[in-house]
């Protein structure tokens, strides 16, 4: 443990702390010190990361944690947090330990010590699916989102989206705004892409059949696409696996 947590906290009250959320198994949670590094997590963070144990995930950074594209988003959120912004209820996509495309629900805050000083960041994802409460705060954009699984395969325009959501455009607009932090064009692009890296790692489909399967009808912009979100082109990713 860093010398900023044994001169802050109590070692055992903060493992006590984890361990409560031990009891609620579809939530993570963790904490990080100002350098975004895990101190503390449970055990479904640790099932999600690219290791078996606690012990060796603490002192990481998500970039050593998770795919290079979401832990960016991730490291983005602690430098936001670290400064006083609040992360409340914003709906993300993530990989289940099963290796499926889901939804999760995501809120951050500063961790402050007695004197209001920011010694670090904590929070908590909840899958969407499987939480009442997220359901519930996601219901203004449930109609789209499941419009946009059920047919990223085939064009979608906003026109689309917003005939399913009763809305006009530029209100469907500020709702993935309010809740995605996104607009829909980008939603949709990425849903695309993540069920595109699926099939890059897990089959040996050719990569332009891919890219067609998955929505995109240029090859060449599939891959633009691909290579700027995952930070290589597809079949070099295919080559790692």
């Amino acid at each position: 443990m860093s010398k900023f947590w044994v001169d802050s906290f109590s070692e055992i009250s903060i493992k006590r702390i984890v361990d409560v959320f031990e009891l609620i198994p579809d939530i993570l949670f963790w904490v990080k010190d100002t350098d975004s590094r895990v101190v503390y997590a449970n055990n479904l963070f640790v099932e999600l990361s690219q290791f078996s144990t606690r012990a060796q995930i603490y002192g990481k950074t998500d970039m050593e944690l998770f795919a290079p594209h979401l832990a960016k988003q991730y490291l983005l959120d602690d430098k936001r947090v670290l400064n006083g912004e609040l992360v409340t209820s914003r709906l993300e996509m993530n990989i289940t330990k099963e290796g499926e495309l889901a939804w999760f629900s995501t809120s951050k805050r500063p961790l402050l010590n007695e004197s209001n000083e920011i010694i670090g960041t904590y929070g908590i994802t909840r899958h969407f699916q499987k939480s009442s409460q997220a359901l519930d705060t996601f219901e203004p954009i449930r109609a789209p989102l499941d419009y946009i699984r059920k047919n990223y395969q085939s064009q979608i325009s906003l026109n689309d989206l917003a005939d399913v959501a009763h809305l006009s455009v530029s209100a469907l607009e500020r709702r993935f705004k309010k809740y995605l932090s996104k607009t829909p064009k980008k939603l949709i692009n990425e849903i695309r892409l993540e069920n595109a890296r699926l099939l890059v790692m897990e089959s040996d489909t050719p990569i332009s059949a891919i890219a067609y399967q998955t929505g995109f009808s240029d090859h060449s912009y599939f891959t633009k696409q691909f290579k700027q979100l995952f930070g290589m082109h597809p079949s070099h990713m295919r080559g790692k696996n």
